[in-house]
């Protein structure tokens, strides 16, 4: 008789890309809690043996060995009976190297490899994978389980494929990143090949960080109906069971927990946090440093930092200058002694005045200029990578996305670090985030309840407080005006022409604009950071350093079309080009 009843764990875990034999005891674990808790099969995640994304590390044939007998040694285990397992990892077959899913139970191993392999924004699958064929669902104690892989439910085919060759319901493992948003299009691609294919979908997502990307669970189940049967939470581990039962229009999860996964900007906070917790922990770092100036970044950073390590871990730096004001000073304190960390104050005169003592000869009868004030954020950097390097902790970097893409950090200076929780995030965001975080703390958050960003640094103007009576708006547009710029010509790739007719000045437009496209030389070298929208710098927007390009918006346009009048030439369409 065929069988009607099945029970999975969903094992929505945080694996180490590169720890093969940690990530197989982590699966083995899971699998005994499993057992535990009377499943039949535990579902892991995508490339979980590797840690996802390995990138260019699955390329290695003694990495693509160690994930093989990893493999075969959890399948072995299955021979005594209990809980099968999928799991995934690289694997290679008669010279090709394919993102693989493996079932294991009764001591043997079925496979299937992704179709579709993602090559844009954050991915770059084809140079790791061969793409797979179509594949058919295997078998499991009776039971046709589809295997679709992540990007492999993106479009419809391989959904199809299964749904035509007798699959009962799709199991899909998951390495899908957090970006703002992500959540609802998860649910709308998942809920479309449950529409297509009639079967139930079970959205196993890892979680945790892995350098710039953050992998938030939030995994899902769908009834044939697209009803939500299950939910996981976000950005933390959980091993869930789920109950299941055919009838006569197939099978249905009846039981699963029901967890509320944070979304829009708590999700923002939370993945920052991860971000940053994962990146200290699985590099092993005792703890981080970082420079309180008295700004917003650097307390949003700080606050990030203490619900990440636990206010133990990290230690905040005042490095003031003759520019620094005495409310600054205030407010650094009053942000440390808020979040329970550890604080000092390290003048910076004497490093500052011996570098223009030292470079006087060069630079005499010469005026002071950026010059001088560059080396006051160079003279800070240095110190807090001394700081780093004698005492070990990390440099946490504090400068916002705004700032990095107009090139308003030194490089060398205040970029100095090594990870950035805030580099996705525009001025007014971390102003926003900030003012959450006084309101709300996410779960699992080492930090203190209430007000830790102090209500003087969210209001007063922000200043990098390297001369006299600065503000950041002495050069800048209002940062509501910046922001919405930037994110036409970053996340929306928009023309100058198109920005302008949102209602912006033309030659602000074109200034940011050359900012923008000159200050890549810097971002190059920066440290990485959470990404948080659909398009970061780095792994999503990869733009030449040496580029003459600029936009010159409405004037290339009417120049343009002046030209067309007086030569008679046609506008050419798009399809004519």
């Amino acid at each position: 008789m065929a069988q009607k009843k099945l029970k999975i764990a969903l094992a929505q875990l945080n694996p180490i890309v590169g720890d093969v034999t940690g990530n197989e005891e982590k699966a083995r674990r899971a699998r005994a809690e499993a057992s535990r808790m009377g499943a039949d099969l535990v579902m892991f995640s995508e490339q979980f043996l590797a840690g996802y994304p390995a990138e260019d590390l699955v390329l290695k044939p003694a990495f693509q060995d160690a994930c093989r007998a990893a493999l075969e040694r959890l399948a072995r285990e299955t021979a005594e009976g209990g809980p099968g397992v999928l799991i995934g990892l690289p694997w290679r077959e008669e010279g090709a190297l394919y993102n693989a899913y493996a079932l294991l139970d009764g001591g043997t191993v079925s496979v299937r490899f992704k179709v579709d392999l993602p090559n844009y924004g954050v991915f770059d699958e084809k140079r790791n994978f061969e793409a797979g064929p179509l594949p058919g669902p295997v078998n499991f104690r009776g039971i046709r389980l589809g295997l679709p892989i992540c990007e492999d439910i993106w479009a419809g085919d391989v959904v199809e494929c299964l749904a035509e060759t007798g699959a009962e319901m799709l199991l899909v493992p998951n390495g899908s990143p957090y970006w703002r948003g992500k959540t609802e299009e998860r649910f709308n691609i998942a809920a479309a090949r449950v529409t297509e294919s009639g079967l139930p979908l079970v959205y196993l997502n890892q979680v945790g960080g892995q350098d710039e990307l953050v992998f938030d669970g939030a995994s899902f189940v769908l009834n044939a109906d697209c009803s939500l049967a299950g939910q996981l939470p976000a950005c933390e581990e959980a091993i869930a069971l789920t109950a299941w039962e055919k009838g006569d229009e197939g099978w249905a999860c009846l039981e699963a927990p029901m967890a509320l996964a944070e979304e829009g900007e708590e999700a923002d906070y939370a993945a920052c946090v991860l971000g940053l917790r994962d990146y200290v922990e699985k590099n092993r770092f005792p703890g981080v440093v970082l420079g309180l100036s008295g700004g917003i970044d650097s307390a949003l950073c700080a606050a990030m930092a203490v619900d990440a390590l636990g206010p133990e871990r990290v230690h905040g730096v005042m490095l003031p200058y003759r520019y620094t004001s005495p409310e600054s000073l205030r407010d650094a304190e009053a942000c440390a002694r808020g979040l329970g960390m550890r604080y000092d104050i390290l003048p910076i005169a004497e490093p500052v005045e011996g570098f223009e003592a030292a470079l006087q000869p060069l630079f005499a009868g010469r005026e002071r200029d950026i010059t001088e004030e560059n080396l006051q954020s160079r003279a800070r950097g240095t110190m807090l990578m001394a700081i780093s390097n004698k005492l070990g902790s990390m440099v946490v970097t504090t400068g916002n996305k705004s700032e990095m893409s107009v090139g308003y950090a030194t490089i060398y200076g205040d970029m100095n670090g090594g990870f950035n929780p805030i580099k996705d995030l525009y001025k007014t965001e971390v102003y926003s985030l900030a003012r959450l975080r006084n309101r709300w703390k996410p779960k699992g958050a080492l930090g203190p309840d209430g007000i830790v960003v102090p209500e003087n640094i969210l209001t007063k103007a922000p200043s990098a407080e390297l001369r006299e009576n600065q503000t950041d708006q002495d050069s800048l547009p209002p940062y509501e005006s910046l922001d919405a710029i930037l994110r036409g010509l970053v996340e929306e790739d928009l023309r100058v022409s198109e920005i302008v007719a949102r209602g912006y000045d033309l030659e602000t437009v074109k200034k940011v604009e050359r900012l923008l496209s000159t200050a890549e030389y810097k971002r190059r070298q920066a440290a990485p950071g959470v990404k948080v929208t659909r398009r970061n710098f780095g792994r999503d927007r990869r733009y030449p350093i040496v580029n003459r390009y600029r936009d010159q918006g409405l004037e290339a346009h009417r120049a343009d079309e002046a030209l067309d009048r007086a030569t008679g030439r046609p506008r050419m369409s798009g399809a004519d080009m």
